[in-house]
């Protein structure tokens, strides 16, 4: 995961995740899944590949996140299905600064080749 060429991003305060839990956030028109497993910081793309259910609200247990619609298990470390590791969903870096956790995501294409937004962050809005 090169990150050279993509700015980080603040997306919150350490502390602010608890312990094995998600929390989801908006970086560069994206959705973003950002865990602590009590010892350090992972993110992933919070739209599950399978379905686009929130990764961010399943559980978090030996460094794989749950999806909360149909349990399918990803790996934190490198985003792959624990069924079949040829289908994974993208992974971020993750750093702490000066006490808030950054993340390096790199902005997706415009659809229509329209101009792309610079880094933004905000907490996602919940979902059903």
């Amino acid at each position: 995961m090169m990150t050279d060429d993509i700015p980080y991003t603040t997306v919150a305060r350490a502390g602010d995740i608890p312990v094995g839990e998600g929390r989801c956030f908006e970086v560069g028109g994206r959705l973003v899944a950002v865990f602590f497993d009590g010892s350090g910081y992972a993110a992933i793309d919070d739209l599950c590949p399978h379905m686009g259910a929130a990764l961010s609200s399943g559980p978090l247990r030996d460094g794989m996140v749950t999806c909360p619609w149909h349990a399918w298990r990803f790996r934190l470390s490198d985003g792959a299905w624990c069924d079949d590791p040829r289908l994974k969903a993208e992974v971020f870096a993750v750093r702490v600064v000066d006490g808030t956790i950054e993340v390096a995501v790199p902005s997706r294409a415009p659809a229509c080749g329209g101009p792309s937004s610079g880094p933004s962050v905000s907490p996602a809005p919940p979902r059903p």
